[in-house]
């Protein structure tokens, strides 16, 4: 099977996980973990362009688990992580990770954030090593094994 059938395959597999736990995912320290990894996996790369920011606006609108929330509230909140990330990633980077953070003691919010982190980042059909790199980053920001979804 190629990488891309496999990136697609993943992600494909991580949404249909999560749409199952979609009622159990309607926290607001979830609402903004989930945000701030968009955010993050966005802008991996230490920049974004209007482009992606449109496409990963456009996944969130969409994405059904996320429907448990305003699509303008989490347009916003979006954002707001993403003018943090480009106004000093380094600075940004450590605000961000640390509204993911808020989620460490519910392992199934934390493993729903780094899902959607995956789903983000291979919605373009290359979840790149960056996006890896950053995702991977969050599960051991919140002790989970990043092997645990082949990271």
């Amino acid at each position: 099977m190629a990488l891309w059938d496999r990136i697609k395959d993943s992600a494909q597999t991580m949404q249909t996980q999560l749409v199952a736990k979609k009622n159990d995912l309607k926290s607001g320290a979830f609402r903004d973990a989930s945000m701030a990894m968009c955010a993050l996996v966005a802008a991996a790369d230490g920049s974004i362009d209007p482009a992606e920011r449109r496409r990963v606006a456009q996944l969130i609108g969409t994405n059904e688990v996320l429907q448990n929330f305003p699509a303008d509230d989490l347009q916003r909140r979006f954002d707001a992580y993403l003018d943090k990330l480009t106004a000093d990633f380094d600075f940004g980077k450590v605000s961000v990770m640390q509204e993911i953070g808020k989620v460490k003691k519910k392992p199934v919010e934390a493993r729903a954030v780094i899902q959607i982190g995956i789903v983000i980042g291979g919605a373009d059909g290359d979840f790149d090593k960056t996006e890896q790199a950053v995702v991977r980053e969050v599960c051991f920001a919140l002790d989970i094994t990043p092997a645990e979804f082949d990271l």
